[in-house]
């Protein structure tokens, strides 16, 4: 079965906790805190596998989850870092964040691609050691592994789409240029899936060639079987518009021409918009006066118009050499570019509108509470100067520190979010 579409979850491993532990040996007194940090949380990497032709093995298994970090020990021994969590797609596989449709990545190159990243491991005691809080009897939790539902949509990758109508021969024109052997009978939908084909030229120089599977009239809007492949003409830098002359199932080529043209717009008007090459098929058993009428109305477009058989091999040759000339004129295959979270979610994520209490103790600090801020904290690395920044826009995007002000609090008091203790600074 041909899968082009799956939907799935990855989870990236949480960070291992940091730990709490003092140095115990004989004869050495007051050996102090020597509890390690805990060890990285594994990532989800997707990489691409040309073994793979379909997204079939998704429909099973539908939960990714990367191991966590170890945790720390004493003699401030580091966890062992989780192992990264590798997912292998087919060429040409889009893979987009189910909830906002953002683009995350494009699996069209060998290079990996790290989807959701582990969690940092947990700070142990030993880090919080100063000279004036010399026994600290805390440590901290590793961080949160990044975590999302995904889309994957498989584009396939080709230099040229063989577009038309059902059993106008695009299958047996594949197979006679190139090495590909298609189902081929004398009915319609006889291909149900996308076969794609090298084709090989004299001069040492190949092209990509893939055969749709057939469209009729409503595909773009979900009639026939050609719209569930429609996507897999996106990439590609030409189509080559195939038509039946020979009239012998009583269709107008014109009309049917017409017809692919419009389904291929109202799909996409991009795709509408790529350069064409017309080639008239079944010339063998068709007339010429419907060959010449054919050829008229189409150079009438200011297309390219070429007069073949796939089953006679006449005119191959001249149609190939005429796809190669074009392609070279052509920019390379379509690669999407990842897109950036978009501004809703990153207001969110800055817990912008998100409800918040902040109260004053007795001891005078100031106590924030909000739980939708407690992952963020997890999350936040306060000796990295980034992740400080970001942990600073945060609190002041969602109002706490306007409040602070508010509440009278000055410089150098302290702020206590989920016992985390910082000073107030203007």
């Amino acid at each position: 079965m041909f899968v082009d579409k799956a939907k799935i979850r990855i989870k990236a491993g949480d960070g291992g906790d940091g730990a709490v532990s003092f140095h115990r040996e004989k004869y050495v007194a007051a050996g102090g805190p020597d509890g390690g940090d805990g060890g990285k949380g594994g990532d989800i990497v997707f990489v691409v596998d040309d073994n793979f032709s379909t997204l079939e093995d998704f429909r099973y298994k539908r939960k990714y989850i990367a191991e966590r970090g170890d945790n720390g020990a004493s003699g401030n021994r580091t966890g062992k870092n989780a192992p990264d969590l590798i997912i292998r797609v087919p060429r040409g596989t889009l893979i987009r964040d189910a909830e906002t449709g953002r683009i995350m990545a494009d699996m069209s190159s060998d290079e990996p691609k790290v989807l959701a990243k582990g969690g940092k491991g947990g700070k142990g005691n030993a880090r919080f050691a100063t000279p004036t809080r010399q026994i600290p009897k805390f440590s901290k939790p590793g961080f949160l592994g990044e975590e999302y539902e995904v889309s994957l949509e498989l584009k396939l990758i080709a230099d040229v789409g063989l577009v038309g109508f059902p059993n106008v021969g695009k299958s047996t024109l594949i197979s006679v240029v190139s090495a590909a052997k298609p189902k081929i009978a004398n009915y319609h939908f006889t291909t149900l899936t996308p076969v794609l084909g090298v084709v090989k030229l004299d001069e040492g120089k190949s092209f990509v060639m893939a055969d749709i599977p057939g469209l009729i009239e409503g595909a773009s809007d979900g009639v026939g079987l050609g719209h569930e492949f429609l996507r897999h003409v996106e990439r590609c830098r030409l189509i080559v518009h195939v038509v039946d002359v020979s009239g012998t199932e009583g269709r107008d080529p014109k009309s049917d021409f017409e017809i692919i043209n419009r389904e291929l717009e109202n799909f996409s008007r991009e795709l509408a918009e790529l350069p064409q090459i017309v080639a008239a098929n079944k010339c063998d058993s068709a007339s010429r006066e419907n060959i010449d009428d054919f050829a008229e109305y189409v150079k009438g477009k200011d297309l390219p118009f070429y007069e073949i058989s796939a089953v006679t091999t006449a005119g191959m040759k001249e149609l190939v050499n005429a796809i190669a000339a074009e392609l070279d004129k052509l920019p390379p295959v379509k690669e999407y570019e990842a897109e950036a979270l978009p501004q809703r979610v990153l207001d969110e994520r800055a817990g912008i509108g998100k409800r918040f209490e902040i109260t004053r103790g007795d001891d005078g600090v100031f106590y924030v509470e909000a739980d939708w801020l407690e992952n963020i904290m997890r999350t936040v690395d306060m000796d990295d100067y980034a992740s400080l920044q970001y942990f600073q826009r945060v609190l002041r995007t969602s109002g706490i520190i306007d409040k602070l002000e508010q509440m009278g609090i000055d410089e150098g008091d302290t702020v206590n979010i989920f016992g985390f203790e910082f000073d107030f600074v203007f």
